[in-house]
């Protein structure tokens, strides 16, 4: 009986043992497919004269538009393509209320172009952004979703 015991518990630790490396076997194709640019963060600041974006100049791709209202009114921020590179999708989208001292965001996919970055007071200049060609791939980074 205590035989039999010792037989089982084994055979046990075996199956265990090899559990890692049944689970590895598997196809031989695996789809390693390129994933998107990473989304950078455009800064934007609206004071009682302009509308400040930085970076102004960027490739391609997800962007997420963090806007900040320094004046002394509540702000909507537009952002708004105004030249495309051939085949861009126009692209119209703006924030709710910032009140003053208040922050914003909204999140885009740019395509090569030039877009502006505006209020609707006509007292505040707007920003213009320059999008060239898309970013690299998000493959090959370390810590990247």
């Amino acid at each position: 009986m205590l035989r039999a015991a010792g037989a089982k518990r084994r055979r046990a630790v075996v199956a265990f043992a090899l559990m890692p490396v049944v689970a590895g076997c598997g196809g031989a194709e695996f789809a390693n497919e390129e994933r998107a640019a990473p989304a950078i963060t455009v800064s934007a600041v609206v004071t009682v004269k302009r509308v400040a974006v930085a970076p102004a100049r960027f490739g391609a791709g997800t962007v997420e538009l963090l806007a900040s209202n320094q004046s002394a009114t509540s702000q909507r921020v537009q952002l708004r393509s105004v030249r495309l590179a051939g085949g861009g999708t126009r692209l119209a989208q703006s924030t709710g209320p910032i009140n003053p001292g208040g922050a914003a965001s909204l999140k885009a996919d740019l395509s090569p172009g030039t877009y502006i970055v505006s209020v609707r007071s006509s007292a505040i200049e707007p920003a213009t952004i320059v999008v060239g060609a898309r970013r690299g791939s998000g493959s090959d980074r370390l810590l990247q979703p």
